[in-house]
């Protein structure tokens, strides 16, 4: 786990450059970002299904400090790939390593174990060409080997909030990083994703920042990512960092009452155990930095977090278990 208050420092990211160009000129609006730690083989099938792409891409990989000899094999099968090798895991925020080096407007962020539709990327540069208040379109997400829809889609497609009727599909409050297109230049207005948070719930702080700044997000029924759930994932540990980032979000974004009630119902409905213990401890621990960075959205993004909240209460998707 990355220490709570460690600052990053993207210099310690060294860039290998392609050995070669991919077989066409890549999409001149859109790049896909892929952070990793130790998945190699999840990786390896990732990176061979966005060579498939009809748009051709720019692919960056940040590897997150791996172990097991992923940046060796991906610059040798894989030498089309934009390789950004960390000395130590960035969590989230290699993908903002990653996204100072895109040129393209657009950028696609996925998961070493998920991939994008052919035609998918296309499709979410047109939506946002089109709609230049729009920084985010979120994709169906298809789990496999099933194909089933992962349970999380319903929630997208059915969202409570409203918004101008431009949009391309329901306007949402949050997004999926590895199953969303976002404009690049909104990513670097708000600082892309938080150092203090690191990993687990990472979105719902830049989400709620970029729409703060008038931006809106969408759900787009037509784009697809694939989802191969690996079974290499420390499922308590995830579940730690996710309770201590929507803690540390609540009392970062929400007004007092909010931020209470909200702390007060995670108090009585997360798991009674050593797990739920240390994400409270550690929130605790973090509270003098909260405060100093705290900032209340606008009366109109709170009424979407107001509406958002009543929603996650029901929510069967999302869990804090593990």
């Amino acid at each position: 786990m990355a220490p709570e208050s460690e600052t990053v420092e993207p210099e310690a990211v060294r860039e290998e450059a392609p050995a070669v160009r991919g077989p066409d000129e890549p999409d001149t609006r859109v790049s896909v970002v892929v952070i990793t730690h130790n998945r190699r083989e999840e990786l390896l099938r990732t990176l061979g299904r966005l060579a498939e792409l009809p748009e051709r891409p720019p692919v960056f990989v940040v590897d997150n400090a791996s172990t097991d000899g992923t940046c060796d094999t991906v610059a040798r099968v894989h030498p089309w790939v934009r390789l950004l090798r960390a000395e130590r895991n960035l969590g989230a925020v290699g993908r903002n390593v990653a996204v100072e080096r895109v040129t393209t407007p657009y950028v696609a962020f996925c998961d070493d174990d998920s991939w994008w539709e052919p035609g998918s990327l296309g499709a979410a540069a047109d939506l946002l060409d089109a709609r230049p208040r729009l920084a985010a379109v979120t994709a169906r997400i298809v789990v496999e080997p099933d194909g089933t829809e992962d349970p999380i889609v319903a929630e997208l497609r059915h969202s409570p909030l409203t918004g101008p009727a431009w949009l391309p599909g329901p306007p949402l409050g949050s997004f999926l990083a590895a199953a969303t297109v976002l404009r690049a230049d909104a990513f670097r207005e708000v600082g892309g994703f938080s150092p203090r948070l690191w990993l687990g719930g990472e979105e719902e702080l830049m989400a709620t920042d970029l729409m703060a700044r008038g931006w809106w997000l969408a759900y787009a029924e037509e784009l697809t990512v694939h989802h191969a759930p690996s079974a290499a994932r420390d499922a308590t540990g995830r579940r730690e960092d996710g309770l201590r980032n929507t803690l540390w979000f609540g009392w970062l974004r929400r007004p007092l009452p909010a931020a209470v009630r909200r702390t007060w119902y995670l108090a009585r409905t997360v798991p009674r155990d050593a797990t739920s213990a240390r994400a409270f401890g550690r929130a605790l621990a973090g509270l003098p930095w909260v405060l100093r960075e705290r900032r209340v959205v606008p009366r109109e993004v709170e009424e979407r977090l107001r509406l958002l909240e009543a929603e996650q209460r029901r929510s069967t998707a999302r869990r804090y278990v593990g």
